[in-house]
Order: structure tokens, then C-alpha cells, then sequence
């Protein structure tokens, strides 16, 4: 039986496969799932209750319990919570806790859109589509802080900025980093391109996918 049709986005933080992925799920009429979404809940959720970032098992049981109806407070979209969210996804154990919520939604029969870090390695590696979606890290600071501008929070773009740089060292310093590109993503740089010009390139790569797909 043929799988379904996912797209897997993938990159760092703010490079913008988050819209990317909204914009792909609303063209396809196709369900969504930022799993980013889920690594800040349990940030957010452990330091809210006292916990440690480093406390492996604190963590990992926020994971174990967090479901999909705890996924709307706005608190897990705060410039805070993404850095919460990097502080817990280093975990294998919060990243296993977590995995059977994303797979379970790539085999939805309808297909399904999920951005992330590791969607095209390890949460959907038969995706027919997979996308890498990257940017230099002075862009993506920019995007972040006229974003975090926009929800009202007073933070300088140098602060942001640093911030990009530390997550990127920590999510890729190491050999088990999932932030990685799938051997077969394609890769899409939208450092010099509007959101407009990056949603139509992804398109672009999403329609070969799909053709191949649709003859397999």
C-alpha cells in the first residue's frame, strides 16, 4: 500500500519552515503538526513547575504526559520558551517521549505537514517530500525579533541574535544533533528571499515530489 503523502520541513529555528509548512498544509488542504510546538510545551511546562532543564527524568515525564489538548497557551510561543524548548530537545529520552505523537500523526491517511528538526530522519524518514529550509543566522535573527516584536515582547535584536547563535551550537555541536538534513531533502536557502518567494520555491519542490509519488 502506498504511503501517505507527508511533508516533512525541516531546519533551524526561525529560518522560516514554520510558515513555509502553514502555507504548504493550507495549499494542500492538509493537516499540520509543528512538533516545535511540543518541545516548547515541555520547556515551558517543566520550568513552570519547578523543574530543571537538566533534570533528564523531570523532562521526560512532562513528555510522557503532555497531550494535544495542552498545545494552545501562548505561553509556548514566547522568545523564553524557545530557548526552553532547546534546553529539553537535547534530551534522547524527551525526543523518544515525543515521537510517537509525531508518527502517529505522518500516518494520518490524509497526509500531513510537520516542521521540525529530525522530521525527515527519524519521525517520518519515508516522507515523499522533505524539505531542509535554512538561512544565515543574521536573517533568521531578524525574522525572529520582528516576530517577537509583533507579540509585543521588548528584546533587541543582538540579544536575539546571540541567541541563534548559542541554539545553533547546541543543537549542532553534537553527534547525535538532529538537526540535520535527510540524505534525499532538498534544500532551501531563504536568506535572500521574501516569505512569498521562499512559499513558492517550496512549492515548486513539494509538486516534483508529489508527481514522483503519484507514479510509485
Amino acid at each position: 500500500m502506498k504511503p501517505p503523502f507527508v511533508i516533512a520541513v525541516d531546519g533551524p529555528a526561525a529560518s522560516g519552515k514554520g510558515t513555509i509548512a502553514s502555507r504548504l498544509a493550507g495549499a494542500y488542504d492538509m493537516p499540520m503538526l509543528d512538533s516545535g510546538l511540543l518541545y516548547r510545551a515541555v520547556g515551558v511546562l517543566l520550568a513552570r513547575h519547578g523543574g530543571d532543564f537538566d533534570d533528564v527524568a523531570a523532562a521526560t515525564q512532562v513528555a510522557r504526559d503532555l497531550t494535544a489538548e495542552m498545545l494552545t497557551d501562548p505561553a509556548f510561543r514566547t522568545r523564553e520558551a524557545g530557548e526552553a524548548a532547546s534546553r529539553v530537545a537535547i534530551h534522547p529520552s524527551v525526543r523518544l517521549a515525543l515521537r510517537d505523537m509525531q508518527q502517529a500523526f505522518a500516518l494520518r491517511p490524509d497526509g500531513a505537514v510537520i516542521d521540525g528538526r529530525d522530521i525527515g530522519t527519524v519521525i517520518a524518514p519515508a516522507a515523499p517530500a522533505k524539505l531542509y529550509v535554512t538561512a544565515t543566522p543574521e536573517v533568521r535573527a531578524e525574522r525572529r525579533w520582528k516576530q517577537l516584536q509583533g507579540q509585543g515582547e521588548a528584546v533587541s535584536y543582538e540579544d536575539i541574535l546571540d541567541d541563534i547563535r548559542k541554539r545553533d551550537a547546541r543543537d549542532g555541536g553534537r553527534a547525535d544533533s538532529p538537526m540535520r538534513p535527510a540524505d534525499d531533502a532538498v534544500l532551501l536557502d531563504t536568506t535572500e528571499m521574501t516569505i512569498d518567494q521562499a512559499t513558492d520555491a517550496a512549492r515548486r519542490i513539494v509538486e516534483a515530489a508529489r508527481a514522483r509519488w503519484e507514479l510509485s
